[in-house]
């Protein structure tokens, strides 16, 4: 069966006929091939970084610490939570992602940390899709994330939509994620985004929870980050370039040679993650400055995590450690999330940090260049 056209759809695509395998592909379909092409391939950037190995932080041989004592908790939108981390939006849409947002939430709540579900224009479209995302029965406290992506706003989508995903998942705010490279590499993608801006607007003044504005691993530049916070959001996720590329992901899904070959050719495309976070962090200090920023994109370890917080977010988000840990049990991800807090909190103590605030004063984090001089 062919996928229903949703209202305003733009023309169909030349390299795509209807009726051909590039239109059969459901959107259940492909939220299982993004799992399975995220365990078994090579998706990862190969020349780009995420940037935060041009940072170091000065060691103190003698920090006058404890660190039994070492405070990593932050409150972001009222929820106190014990570190700075977020589950970043993976999946949902099937079976098996129902389960992986199961064990995710799970460890969310023991961890007390953040969690953002996957897109859920699967389960607005199709209701029997919605019980992969029923997350709150097993995370009664955590900080919970909604998601959409916000091109489907030219798509027929409005607040209800909005307020639909929020209270399908009990969520705490909205993610809007913004994928359009990602968007234009797939045979069934949606590629108008003209006009989106005073519709996110629309929706961050009539969802009644703070909107996120999310990119999905390209990263958001200074002045996109200006337009996002006039418009109205609450907090913006820089998502940059380091980790999975999506170009790629799309790549091994390709069903013709042609599209496998745009695809591949912007395997190295996007702005790295540290750079991006420095960018957007400008914008929120010079026009809005408790706006919070969060800090995602190819990082994996503890020590990012203390440079992205030092560096300016508010909260830092993770995908693929988790998911490959998710894969063995709810038990395997909170031991994951143990040793990226015990990371953190070593970082901080090393470099003489008690607490998230003072992780960010000046001289804590230097550019590689200026600490070895």
């Amino acid at each position: 069966m062919l996928r229903p056209e949703r209202i305003g759809r733009s023309k169909q695509r030349p390299d795509t006929m209807p009726g051909s395998p590039e239109q059969l592909v459901s959107h259940s379909d492909r939220k299982a091939d993004h799992i399975r092409i995220n365990l078994e391939e090579d998706v990862d950037f190969h020349r780009l970084t995420n940037g935060f190995e041009r940072y170091h932080f000065v060691h103190q041989a003698l920090p006058e610490l404890d660190l039994a004592e070492v405070e990593t908790a932050i409150t972001v939108f009222g929820k106190r939570l014990a570190a700075p981390i977020l589950v970043s939006s993976m999946t949902g849409g099937t079976e098996r992602a129902g389960l992986i947002n199961q064990r995710l939430a799970e460890a969310a709540q023991e961890r007390k940390l953040a969690l953002g579900v996957g897109s859920q224009r699967a389960a607005l479209e199709d209701p029997a899709a919605a019980a992969s995302f029923v997350v709150r029965r097993y995370a009664a406290d955590a900080l919970i994330f909604a998601n959409l992506g916000a091109v489907q706003l030219n798509y027929g989508y409005a607040v209800d939509e909005c307020r639909r995903a929020v209270e399908m998942v009990e969520a705490d705010a909205l993610i809007l994620h913004l994928n359009p490279l990602q968007e234009v590499l797939q045979p069934e993608g949606d590629t108008n985004w003209k006009g989106l801006l005073p519709k996110i607007g629309e929706v961050c003044q009539g969802v009644g929870v703070p909107v996120i504005a999310k990119e999905v691993g390209w990263g958001i530049s200074h002045e996109t980050a200006r337009r996002l916070i006039e418009a109205g959001v609450s907090a913006i996720d820089v998502a940059g370039v380091g980790g999975t590329s999506w170009s790629e992901v799309e790549k091994h899904r390709a069903p013709s040679e042609r599209l496998r070959r745009l695809a591949g050719a912007f395997r190295e495309w996007g702005i790295p993650t540290a750079t991006s976070l420095v960018q957007v962090v400008a914008v929120r200090d010079e026009v809005a400055a408790d706006l919070p920023v969060f800090a995602s994109g190819g990082i994996r370890n503890g020590q990012e995590i203390a440079k992205a917080v030092a560096l300016g977010a508010d909260l830092v988000g993770l995908a693929a450690p988790f998911l490959k840990r998710v894969m063995e049990s709810a038990e395997a991800v909170v031991d994951e999330m143990e040793i990226l807090e015990a990371e953190l909190r070593i970082a901080m103590f090393a470099a003489g940090a008690g607490d998230i605030h003072s992780l960010r004063r000046p001289g804590v984090l230097a550019p590689i260049g200026e600490l070895y001089v």
